[in-house]
């Protein structure tokens, strides 16, 4: 049935139930107040999913697509322009504002989470942006306008649907809450739920000055830690010391195991590691006895066919045991349940200044922003050379109907 003759049959009933100016009820002998006249459909729904602002939702769209499986994301990924999805009835159509980059991003187009899953597929983690389309379910949550984000397959795109209850709602749509969505959340329940932090001990944090580096940091120093950060340049450990940092270590240009064993000879109580192959090895080696280390990816071996840079396993179980030490992984999506606490709670902190949400948005680089999609493969680049301080972030501006 038609949503005109849907609403036609409705006002019929309307009236039949007395919802006309001034009907008379036969039956009793009285008059009905005069009421004004509403429709029991709302109609704006279709106009909101047409229109938003002025704008026309278009017909086409960009988006990021794994053609290829490879750890190369360049040779893996291809802009297509397709149609403009539409949402389901628990569903909303979100127009992406800001997407980010994340070095699982190749992990993802060599194929190394699911096996199973085959090109074409999309590309991209989390995104950020306003509604301008919805079901009919999500509506009685969501309306259009509204600022969200999302943690979900397929942000690498103009427009992207995602099920309303996947839906993280922001105060605005700002780069900064978009860091908070993958990068933050993994700081934020691995170290609670893993770190077991207390006052006073020693935490390492490497690739401190990264997307979620900064945020390990200042969790970590917020639980009263003594808290050691790697890092690349000068430039990052200064950053890393506006942020609590207690002692920056530019790996280029000091021996990072010579400092360890120099200036911490008791070891290492935690150890937020992201970066693998030799310096996994060395924090193995830096561990104070108890002590945690906490393995959130391993980035020096992304690019590799294997994904992994080899690491001096054989003589793990004795480290750990002469020390009652331990290795504890870490993937986002295994702890879901404490995904919307941990949201909460740094948005708060975002909002109020205590946390410090630092975004490169490529400005420093010699072609300058990262915007629009075809940007996106820059930005991995910028990533992977180790060239970013903070999380890697790339602007899609309005977008406005797609030519093929």
């Amino acid at each position: 049935m038609s949503t005109t003759l849907l609403a036609m049959n409705c006002r019929k009933v309307f009236l039949t139930l007395g919802g006309g100016r001034g009907v008379t009820n036969a039956a009793f002998g009285s008059h009905f107040v005069s009421v004004p006249r509403r429709s029991i459909i709302d109609l704006s729904y279709s106009t909101h999913f047409m229109d938003f602002k002025g704008s026309s939702i278009p017909s086409s769209m960009k988006k990021l697509v794994v053609t290829k499986l490879s750890q190369n994301f360049r040779e893996a990924v291809s802009l297509q322009i397709v149609p403009v999805p539409t949402p389901g009835d628990g569903d909303l159509l979100i127009r992406n504002r800001f997407v980010g980059i994340n070095a699982s991003d190749i992990n993802y187009t060599a194929g190394r989470y699911d096996p199973s899953v085959k090109p074409p597929f999309d590309a991209g983690f989390e995104g950020i942006g306003e509604v301008v389309g919805l079901g009919l379910s999500a509506s009685a949550r969501f309306t259009v306008g509204d600022a969200v984000a999302y943690f979900g397959s397929g942000s690498f795109a103009e427009y992207t649907v995602v099920p309303a209850k996947a839906i993280v709602r922001v105060p605005s749509v700002k780069p900064q809450f978009l860091t908070l969505l993958v990068s933050g959340a993994t700081a934020y329940i691995a170290l609670k739920r893993l770190g077991d932090l207390a006052e006073g001990q020693t935490v390492l944090v490497t690739a401190a000055a990264g997307g979620t580096g900064q945020f390990a940091v200042q969790f970590a120093k917020m639980a009263k830690c003594h808290v050691v950060g790697t890092c690349s340049s000068d430039e990052k450990s200064g950053f890393l010391k506006t942020i609590g940092c207690d002692r920056p270590i530019n790996y280029r240009s000091e021996d990072l195991a010579g400092v360890l064993q120099r200036e911490y000879p008791r070891g290492l109580d935690v150890v937020y590691e992201s970066v693998g192959g030799s310096v996994f090895d060395l924090a193995v080696n830096r561990l104070a006895q108890k002590g945690r280390l906490i393995v959130i990816g391993f980035i020096s071996g992304y690019q590799t066919a294997s994904g992994v840079q080899p690491v001096k396993a054989g003589t793990l179980p004795i480290k750990l045991l002469q020390r009652s030490a331990s290795v504890r992984g870490f993937f986002l999506p295994h702890f879901l349940s404490d995904y919307g606490e941990a949201m909460a709670d740094m948005l708060r902190m975002c909002e109020s200044g205590e946390l410090v949400c630092e975004v490169d948005v490529g400005e420093m680089t010699p072609e300058g922003r990262f915007v629009g999609l075809e940007s996106v493969y820059r930005a991995v680049d910028h990533m992977y050379a180790g060239k970013n301080l903070g999380k890697v972030v790339v602007q899609l501006p309005a977008a406005v109907e797609s030519k093929l």
